[in-house]
């Protein structure tokens, strides 16, 4: 039978070449290699020595002190990296995740097996990454040179480089997607790109770091600029202000997008209203950062706490599809992977208390220069630990019931396969 299959697939969908239909019928599989997870455990050891080091020169050169510029200067390189590292391990804990509970990411995103990244890929990108940050760092401190300037666009050549090398389909479709993020809506949303898109809304922090990095590399290059043109001037405020709503409003578009392309569902359009209200809070939350009077700080938290109930009935009701009152299984959904269903209630729970985030911008704390970066870092990361948090159920959801309706029929076929080849 097998070879009657064969047979017919190359003479009707071929064209009689053989070699072309095993590719489809046969596709060879990536050899597994122990090279892999001997260099994440190489570039941890490393990464945890460096930062060691770093620590220790960092005190004896006083630079965390209240008289030093360091933070303003070396604090939004090291956290551009720290985030986008920290994204890229979750992403790898996600994968692990949903291959131990057999839920077949690659087939929902469209991913082709063959080059789609595994978990040990993602550990060890982004155990490299930090590597070679906090390298960086410790040549800058010895050196004091502003050689850790040059690390965010050997990145960027990375991320471009045309040559099948660094994982080359992997960072062509992240451009692709990227792209279609970018210019929403005039490109068709797939499951992939909102996807994408929601971990971007996440990852506001790291955007606004972004821009002051870059701010500093242009002025230290052309010197036509002090460097507190880049904190202070009218310019950097005001995109402030634009990256600040960008993903939600990329987000948004492509929900009105859907909204159409999908005979008017209202889901779509109560959808692109919750950011929208992310937006709203996001400039109110800004505004008061300028003007701290009592009238924006109600309504900072007007705004903040409506923004916060609508993302939490979506989270926990739309995109986890829970807290169902009809169901059998008390506050969650009738068809659950995980047998302990207290994973459940304690993730909804996790999912609030981070989501209040927000509290501590209009708290008003007594902090010096080294403590708010600090803060203001550990937020961030608490953030994309959400929203790591909120990937596994997210995609359970979309695999047990089809939430999103990107598939013909319900069904998805379970990865055994690569399971067999992975173990």
């Amino acid at each position: 039978m097998g070879d009657e299959v064969e047979s017919i697939f190359t003479k009707h969908f071929a064209s009689n070449d053989r070699k072309k239909a095993m590719k489809f019928l046969r596709p060879q599989q990536p050899k597994e290699s122990h090279i892999i997870t001997f260099l994440v455990g190489l570039f941890t050891g490393s990464f945890v020595t460096l930062f060691t080091v770093y620590a220790i020169l960092a005190h004896l050169c006083g630079i965390f002190s209240s008289e030093s510029d360091y933070m303003e200067t070396v604090y939004p390189i090291f956290s551009v990296f720290a985030l986008i590292s920290l994204h890229i391990f979750l992403y790898g804990c996600n994968i692990l995740a949903w291959r131990g509970c057999r839920v077949n990411h690659n087939f929902i995103f469209e991913f082709s097996p063959n080059t789609a990244l595994k978990y040990r890929d993602a550990f060890l990108i982004s155990a490299s990454l930090m590597t070679a940050v906090v390298a960086a760092l410790v040549a800058h401190l010895l050196l004091r040179s502003a050689g850790v300037y040059s690390q965010q666009h050997v990145f960027t050549v990375l991320l471009l480089l045309p040559f099948n090398v660094f994982y080359c389909s992997t960072r062509y479709c992240f451009l692709r997607v990227i792209r279609n993020i970018i210019f929403s809506p005039l490109y068709k949303v797939l499951m992939v790109d909102f996807f994408m898109a929601d971990q971007l809304t996440s990852q506001i922090p790291l955007l606004r770091h972004m821009e002051l990095a870059t701010c500093y590399f242009m002025v230290s290059g052309f010197k036509g600029q002090p460097y507190e043109t880049c904190t202070r001037s009218q310019q950097y405020k005001l995109m402030a202000y634009i990256i600040s709503f960008l993903p939600y409003y990329w987000r948004a578009m492509q929900c009105l997008r859907r909204y159409m392309e999908e005979g008017y569902d209202m889901n779509q359009l109560a959808n692109a209203g919750k950011y929208i209200s992310a937006m709203v809070a996001a400039a109110a939350r800004l505004k008061y950062a300028v003007e701290g009077t009592p009238m924006w700080l109600g309504i900072v938290i007007l705004t903040s706490t409506g923004a916060t109930l609508y993302q939490l009935f979506w989270d926990m009701v739309k995109d986890w599809g829970l807290l169902d009152l009809g169901s059998s299984n008390r506050f969650l959904r009738d068809e659950l992977i995980l047998k302990n269903k207290s994973y459940y209630y304690v993730s909804m729970c996790l999912n609030f208390v981070l989501r209040l985030a927000w509290i501590e911008s209009v708290m008003r704390l007594s902090l010096n220069q080294v403590e708010h970066r600090l803060i203001d870092f550990l937020l961030a990361s608490l953030e994309i630990i959400r929203r790591g948090h909120w990937n596994f159920y997210r995609l359970e959801n979309e695999q047990l019931n089809n939430a999103d309706k990107f598939r013909a029929v319900k069904c998805v076929p379970l990865p055994f396969s690569e399971m067999v080849s992975e173990g």
